[in-house]
């Protein structure tokens, strides 16, 4: 238990912070396996990687996760859908 006015306040907010970071890492994540099960329609895939790299351009602004590893994980994703369409 803290004694200090500010380190109390301090547990609350990054109590809410990881809740958040949690939540935005959790839908990111959700939307990837997605991504990996739609190999077989290529159309779906794009409109789910939208979907992702638009959770990934949240995830920045928010602080969730770095730009660099969001910009990375984004050029798989589009690696990975261009590759799905060239199949077909």
């Amino acid at each position: 238990m803290p004694n200090i006015d500010s380190a109390a306040k301090r547990i609350r907010s990054d109590a809410r912070k990881r809740a958040r970071n949690q939540a935005v890492l959790s839908e990111i994540k959700t939307l990837s396996k997605k991504l990996v099960q739609l190999t077989a329609s290529a159309d779906k895939a794009a409109a789910v990687a939208q979907e992702l790299i638009s959770r990934y351009d949240r995830a920045v602004t928010k602080g969730v996760i770095p730009r660099g590893r969001a910009d990375r994980r984004k050029s798989r994703v589009t690696k990975f859908v261009t590759k799905l369409s060239a199949k077909k």
